[in-house]
């Protein structure tokens, strides 16, 4: 074994850590250099964003590829959408259910004539912008083959490499070759990621550091009742809900939290659920989640499944309401609980999406005054490193749960995975020469 791979400061979830920690003070103590690092994050997200549309590509289309059957196909989708469904909903209520309980905005006494709501019209423009569930559904179509990879569109992606993945495995032994070369074409992108991996800490750093430094620690005293809440409301979702689906499908969630934790940390620091998707789909396939189910579950996940957003939705919507003094009754709640159930699927790729969805569900249900989002810019990049993590477990805890229900989950392979942690090789196999989607290996 390669002594320099134990040694406590090569593993890169504490070399994270610690990066998050030296923001942290930064932000802190010397705000104004704080504010000036969010580049960093931004360019460390970037260098990632820019292999996700071939990644997903070549991970989709590789694994219909390699299922050799159409049928397959449609059965992983639907079985996705489903439990999607259920787990958002589920999120929804639960938010809907603690901000009813905690009541963190009753006493604020907000005046709506007096707030300037001029800040929040970018979001309000853009959530105007999106057209409805119709135009979301259209704009998942591309203008061309190759648009969906300029814009980086995962949507687009996803649809454009199911289509060519049905048609190699049309195409049987004549199309494998082709399947070769995106396979081959595959692994050396994942060379890549493992490389800006090794900017991970900085990146995570940066963010942490533009947080603290330009909305400052007195920004959380101020609307500390409603992060507490939604802190806590994530919490009972991760150890609760998703907790019961990671036993369910053969792993414990203190081993998938364990697995993962260098994605998690990486997720805080900067955000960005985005920044560790390629490293989420291949440990998911090292920990025995076949190739196919992955490609087309995790991505599209990250659209349609987005736990953490759903549960601050309903969260920031009630808030609004208690701290404006706007009385909202049971059917009123209900309305909101309904309407985001279509606009919680429809803000993906949007910059801000969760602020934006926000605005577009209060422009729809004109009860809850819209002004009153104000209230939340202030906190919103703390309420959003919730969000990011619990996204990020959900679509992680999903993609094993739905593998498993598919009878595609290999346990052996899992044991062997989590065999791999424990003895301190991941990330020998993730900076090393070996080939990262071996069985016996972890990347």
């Amino acid at each position: 074994m390669d002594t320099a791979s134990t040694r406590w400061y090569s593993q890169l979830y504490i070399q994270v850590l610690i990066g998050i920690v030296i923001g942290g003070a930064i932000g802190f103590f010397v705000p104004d250099i704080g504010a000036k690092l969010q580049p960093l994050a931004d360019g460390f997200i970037k260098l990632i964003k820019m292999l996700l549309a071939p990644i997903i590509f070549g991970t989709v289309v590789v694994g219909i590829a390699k299922m050799g059957s159409v049928k397959e196909v449609g059965r992983i989708g639907t079985k996705a959408l489903i439990y999607f469904e259920v787990m958002s909903t589920l999120a929804l209520v639960i938010g809907l259910v603690v901000v009813n309980v905690l009541k963190p905005g009753v006493g604020m006494n907000v005046d709506v004539s007096t707030i300037n709501g001029s800040a929040i019209a970018n979001y309000t423009h853009a959530a105007a912008a999106q057209g409805g569930i119709v135009q979301f559904f259209l704009d998942i179509i591309p203008s061309t083959l190759f648009d969906a990879f300029a814009k980086g569109a995962m949507l687009q992606v996803i649809l454009v490499s199911v289509l060519m993945g049905i048609a190699l495995v049309q195409l049987g032994e004549t199309g494998k070759p082709l399947v070769s070369v995106i396979d081959m074409l595959l692994q050396c992108l994942f060379r890549i990621v493992a490389m800006v991996m090794r900017l991970a800490p900085l990146g995570a750093g940066a963010g942490m550091a533009f947080t603290i430094g330009k909305y400052g620690i007195g920004t959380l005293l101020s609307l500390g009742q409603l992060l507490v809440a939604l802190y806590l409301t994530t919490l009972i979702f991760i150890v609760v809900i998703l907790g019961t689906v990671a036993r369910w499908s053969g792993l414990p969630l203190l081993q998938f939290l364990r697995y993962f934790k260098d994605e998690i940390l990486v997720t805080l620091g900067t955000c960005s659920t985005e920044a560790v998707l390629p490293r989420m789909m291949v440990k998911l396939e090292a920990l025995g989640c076949e190739k196919s189910i992955v490609g087309l579950v995790l991505p599209t996940g990250y659209t349609f499944n987005s736990d953490g957003t759903c549960i601050y939705l309903t969260m920031a919507a009630i808030f609004v309401a208690q701290a404006t003094n706007t009385p909202l009754s049971l059917m009123d709640q209900m309305v909101v609980l309904g309407v985001l159930l279509l606009t919680s699927k429809g803000s993906a790729g949007v910059a801000g999406a969760g602020f934006v969805t926000l605005a577009a569900t209060l422009s729809v249900i004109h009860a809850i005054p819209l002004v009153g989002l104000v209230l939340l810019l202030g906190v919103d990049r703390f309420l959003n490193e919730a969000r990011a993590v619990t996204n990020l477990i959900g679509n992680g805890i999903g993609t094993i749960a739905i593998a498993k229900w598919d009878g595609s989950f290999d346990q052996a392979k899992a044991k062997r995975a989590l065999q791999a942690m424990n003895d301190n090789r991941l990330e020998s196999v993730i900076t090393g020469t070996k080939a990262p989607l071996q069985a016996d290996k972890v990347i």
